[in-house]
Parts: C-alpha cells; structure tokens; sequence
C-alpha cells in the first residue's frame, strides 16, 4: 500500500493567502495517520502564474490532484475520502 503524498505549497502568494496556517497539517496528520500519509511543505508548487487554471490559493497537491483555496478541513477531508475509498 502506497501512502499518500500531500505538499503544503509554502510559495509568497500561498504563505500570505492562508498557507502559514495549513502548516499545523504537518503534525496532524502523521500523528491521526500515522503510516498512510506522508506532508511536506515544499517551496512552491508554481500553480498561480499566470498561465495557471487554478484560481485560489493557498494551494495543496494530494497526490496528483490540486486542492485549491485549501482550508485544514478541506485537505482532511480529502484524505478521508481517499481513505474511505481506498484510493490512494
């Protein structure tokens, strides 16, 4: 079983939209999963250029899918899913 991979982009633009707050994710989740689930913050994800469709930050990669506006619920709720379904 693989684990879940989730990076904390911790670029200017998401540190300042709400990322600094997304780092207590950093000791909740491998204490509540603790060999399922791998977070790292990671210096930037670069998904807010221009170019970019993703609109919201701060932003989290939960294995290759984008959370965007990403909330400490939302990114929970997302790896409960996961887990529920069995899909990591």
């Amino acid at each position: 079983m693989s684990k879940i991979e989730v990076k904390i982009c911790m670029g200017t633009t998401c540190f300042v939209m709400g990322a600094s707050h997304l780092q207590e994710l950093v000791e909740i989740l491998p204490a509540k999963y603790p060999d399922t689930v791998d977070v790292m913050g990671v210096p930037c994800l670069d998904l807010c250029s221009n170019e970019s469709k993703y609109t919201n930050a701060p932003y989290v990669k939960i294995n290759d899918e984008i959370i965007s506006d990403a909330t400490t619920e939302k990114v929970l709720k997302h790896i409960e899913r996961l887990l529920e379904d069995g899909q990591e």
